[in-house]
């Protein structure tokens, strides 16, 4: 494990605090007032400053999260939300939105509000208003080091509908900046069913500001309307707060590494001594990154958002043979990591990195 730069066994660290929690560790909790009341939160603090809050009661997605005291991610005004207020028509899903580090979008559909056959379906899917079952705290040593780490599982299914069932890892160690979320999905049911993950990530200021930059292994950028195309040029780039601002939205297909990790970062090398927030993950099955620029007053936030096909309602999937299925029994795993760049070396480092992927061009 490290500690301020310096490594030490397990033994060394025992010999040393009297409680692990010196260095870092896990904090259950539940929120006590207001339309977050009764909601149960987990927070993660590795040691290194890197901290985030793990939200059960919403699908095991992360609300909170800040590094050395500075907050790294968007809220909107509604904070977190009890999901017993969730509203599935229409647009209704917005009154329940936190935003936050990360909000699951799904699992057998996402995008604009729609009817598809003989349902009508609401903003962006339910998953993230489904509380999580057989949560289960895993935190541990693994040699010298230690293991922050909670498990659950989320089902999305109704009688004579669709059944998808998500198990969701999420984990970290003490001494380290990063986090890592591992998504398995499995059909347990018997018929093909739609699947459709969207893993939206906001970033907030001041990490996110004027000046700050958008790096990413694109391989092609897809604008979603005109006004997006309009822009596309400055898609990477962001400023201050604009007023009357539209949203802007693209579709990026993703390069992967040998190992097929695509990547992708926002810097602001005026804050701090240079921070990024970067994401990697894997291709198998999250080609595409949807960005969504927002640059409004009070709605101010970057959604760099890894998922599996385009951000649109399931009709018009189905009608562009766009939209994935998932088959009786099968398992689709998805690999998210979510971390901090410290300084312009590990910057640095990491812009060469994306810039190395983009030029060999892989999937």
């Amino acid at each position: 494990m490290k500690v301020d730069g310096k490594e030490y066994s397990r033994k060394e660290i025992e010999s040393r605090v009297g409680n692990i929690s010196q260095l870092g560790g896990i904090m259950h909790y539940q929120f006590s007032e207001g339309r977050a009341k009764g909601v149960s939160g987990v927070e993660f603090n590795t040691g290194t400053g890197f901290t985030f809050v793990v939200m059960p009661d919403r699908g095991l997605d992360i609300a909170h999260c800040a590094y050395r005291g500075t907050n790294l991610v968007y809220h909107t005004p509604n904070g977190v939300v009890n999901p017993a207020f969730y509203e599935p028509e229409g647009s209704g899903w917005l009154r329940t939105f936190f935003a936050g580090l990360l909000t699951t979008c799904g699992l057998t559909y996402f995008g604009a509000p729609g009817r598809d056959g003989e349902e009508d379906l609401g903003l962006h899917g339910r998953y993230s208003t489904i509380p999580a079952d057989k949560v289960c705290d895993l935190s541990r040593w693994e040699g010298d080091d230690y293991v922050l780490e909670i498990t659950g599982v989320v089902e999305e299914c109704a009688l004579f509908g669709d059944k998808i069932r998500l198990t969701r890892t999420i984990s970290t160690e003490i001494g380290k900046k990063h986090l890592r979320i591992r998504d398995a999905a499995q059909n347990f049911g018997f018929k093909t069913a739609p699947f459709t993950i969207l893993y939206h990530i906001n970033a907030g200021f001041p990490l996110l500001d004027e000046g700050s930059e958008l790096v990413l292994t694109s391989l092609n950028n897809e604008p979603y309307d005109e006004i997006s195309r309009s822009a596309l040029e400055n898609a990477e780039r962001f400023t201050s707060p604009i007023p009357g601002f539209k949203e802007q939205n693209y579709l990026h297909t993703m390069a992967g590494d040998e190992k097929g990790f695509a990547s992708a970062v926002l810097i602001n090398r005026k804050l701090l001594d240079g921070l990024g927030l970067y994401i990697r993950f894997h291709t198998e099955n999250l080609i595409y990154l949807s960005e969504w620029k927002m640059m409004g007053e009070g709605e101010y936030v970057l959604g760099l958002e890894p998922c599996n096909t385009k951000i649109a309602n399931r009709a018009s999937l189905r009608k562009d043979n766009r939209l994935p299925f998932i088959e009786p029994g099968e398992i689709k795993e998805m690999d998210v990591e979510i971390g901090v760049l410290d300084g312009p070396d590990e910057i640095d480092k990491f812009c060469r990195g994306v810039k190395d992927i983009t030029t060999s061009g892989s999937i």
